[in-house]
């Protein structure tokens, strides 16, 4: 967010690299971040490419990983809606050092950029939230979701009679929603291997410099991890027209 206050990040890095083991057998011959929501017949990845050029994103480096000639193909013969590089590591380098690499292939080095995890489905205003950082003077802002947790809650009183059933409340908790502003200094800061998330993020932490940003209310955020998690979203899409 270097210059005027209104600059707003137009790059970002979309890690698509992970293998989708509970989402067999969906990613038997395809990344996770390929995986179609039912109903939409768009990837997961399409849907993220989506929504970050309409937050203003014209480029972004998509790191891949297993599987990546199968991504690379949909990206081929898809008209995508911004400039795509794909990146593929050589050997693992951590999920630290995997963003670190992808990072060094973003078209402006010296300007703040976006990264987002591959199998997130969400929609929220990402100018915001990089407005958000930039407020904060921040190195990293990670976006914060309150997901639902997926069993009943029960209520007591305090003398431990039963009072009411709660079906699927809110978690009391947040929790890292996958979707990052990131300044133009970060980049140095991520190991070259390992995870940033043990190493990085806590540094900052303690030294204030990491900030984080609540979804706004109403917002839809889904991480799509199992075969579960796709039939809700299909559901979701019927009832509201996400």
């Amino acid at each position: 967010m270097t210059g005027a206050a209104h600059s707003y990040p137009t790059q970002a890095v979309v890690l698509a690299g992970g293998q989708g083991s509970r989402l067999r057998p969906y990613t038997d011959d395809r990344p996770k971040p390929m995986v179609e929501i039912p109903g939409t017949g768009t990837p997961i990845i399409g849907h993220q490419l989506n929504w970050l050029a309409e937050e203003g994103v014209t480029d972004a480096v998509i790191s891949c990983g297993h599987l990546s000639e199968v991504l690379q193909e949909w990206l081929d013969r898809t008209q995508l809606p911004l400039r795509v590089t794909t990146v593929v590591e050589t050997e693992p380098l951590g999920r630290g050092g995997g963003l670190k690499y992808a990072a060094g292939f973003l078209p402006r080095p010296d300007e703040h950029w976006y990264a987002t995890n591959g199998d997130i489905w969400t929609r929220f205003p990402l100018r915001e939230m990089a407005a958000f950082h930039h407020e904060r003077d921040a190195a990293a802002t990670l976006a914060l979701a309150r997901p639902r947790i997926p069993w009943g809650a029960v209520e007591t009183d305090a003398f431990g009679h039963v009072i009411d059933f709660v079906e699927a409340p809110p978690s009391p908790y947040l929790i890292n929603a996958g979707v990052y502003v990131f300044s133009p200094a970060f980049t140095e800061l991520l190991p070259d291997r390992g995870d940033h998330e043990r190493t990085t993020f806590p540094r900052l932490a303690r030294e204030r410099r990491l900030a984080g940003y609540p979804l706004p209310h109403g917002a839809y955020w889904r991480a799509i991890d199992t075969a579960k998690d796709l039939t809700e979203a299909a559901e979701e899409l019927t009832a509201h027209g996400r």
